[in-house]
């Protein structure tokens, strides 16, 4: 499969055949790193990485990938580039791409990500936006594969706000993968109408079924129980707001016995707050599968990056 030259913005963008391209990829590159095997797929390449929002996975991700593939990356702070401030996002993003062959960006608007992959010319890979998260969504399925030994028919439910970036491509990924995905939020925090629409659209093609729910029995017969934190990095100011609405909504050990399944798993895409959005006792559980999550991600970045780029 030839994916070169593409960027990766959002999961939208993808087919079925390419998302388990790149996460049987990942498998494979993770199986060498394992034996100790690298690459040289980014031999030459030099890769911008644009940080807004502060990061360890992400950032570690891109890095640690690009330097086992041969690859150089610069790390870019919003103190270290021009971004949207004293100089346009078009502006910058052809700049970069007469310079590096690659640019990661993680940060707030949707809209600057794109702008970069169009002015920019080279390919560009969305480490998080407000709106999508893309590259944690394959480091998700990676582990749901390490698991369950498949996707297609698996069920998953999140958890907690249901309309920030992880409610919403944790939708578009399994929608797209077969994957039975279910929303379990006060109503106040459901995902926009559209995106629900488009996400149904999607799993009529795989044969997955979408759902939203306020009723905590929704985590029943889940294969896993995903949740993130109650507050996303910028929305501080609402923090005791969502504390309060979103209290029954805790992944504990009650809401996990409601899955009526022994082999139900618990994921987070990490920082987690323990006592809020999951317990300790829940958390450490399942800490094996979690930080098998969090390593995936540079798995499943480092095969993105060899996939779009590499030789």
């Amino acid at each position: 499969m030839n994916l070169k030259g593409r960027s990766f913005l959002t999961l939208k963008d993808f087919t079925e055949e390419e998302i388990s391209y790149l996460l049987d990829l990942a498998a494979e590159l993770k199986a060498k790193k394992k034996q100790g095997i690298t690459g040289e797929s980014l031999k030459g390449k030099n890769i911008a990485l644009i940080f807004e929002k502060p990061s360890t996975r992400t950032r570690c991700a891109f890095t640690v990938g690009c330097v086992d593939e041969g690859g150089h990356p610069e790390y870019l702070s919003k103190a270290d580039i021009q971004l949207g401030h004293k100089e346009s996002v078009e502006d910058t993003a052809r700049v970069l791409g007469r310079m590096f062959d690659g640019i990661e960006f993680r940060g707030f608007s949707q809209d600057t990500v794109e702008k970069l992959a169009k002015y920019s010319g080279v390919p560009v890979w969305n480490g998080l936006t407000d709106l999508d998260h893309p590259t944690q969504i394959l480091a998700d399925f990676l582990t749901l594969k390490e698991q369950f030994g498949k996707l297609k028919g698996l069920k998953l439910v999140y958890v907690g706000d249901g309309r920030n970036n992880m409610a919403n491509s944790l939708m578009i990924g399994s929608a797209k993968m077969g994957i039975h995905f279910t929303i379990l939020a006060p109503k106040s925090l459901w995902p926009e109408e559209k995106l629900v629409a488009e996400c149904k659209g999607y799993a009529e093609e795989s044969g997955s079924q979408i759902g939203i729910s306020d009723d905590l029995d929704a985590v029943k017969d889940a294969d896993a129980v995903y949740t993130d934190v109650w507050c996303s990095m910028g929305e501080e100011d609402k923090a005791a707001e969502r504390i309060a609405i979103l209290k029954p909504y805790q992944v504990n050990e009650a809401l996990m016995a409601r899955t009526g399944k022994d082999t139900s798993v618990f994921l987070h895409c990490l920082p987690a707050v323990k006592g809020k959005e999951v317990t300790e006792e829940v958390f450490e559980r399942f800490a094996d599968v979690v930080f098998d999550e969090a390593e995936n991600r540079m798995h499943t970045i480092k095969a993105v990056m060899v996939a779009t780029l590499g030789k």
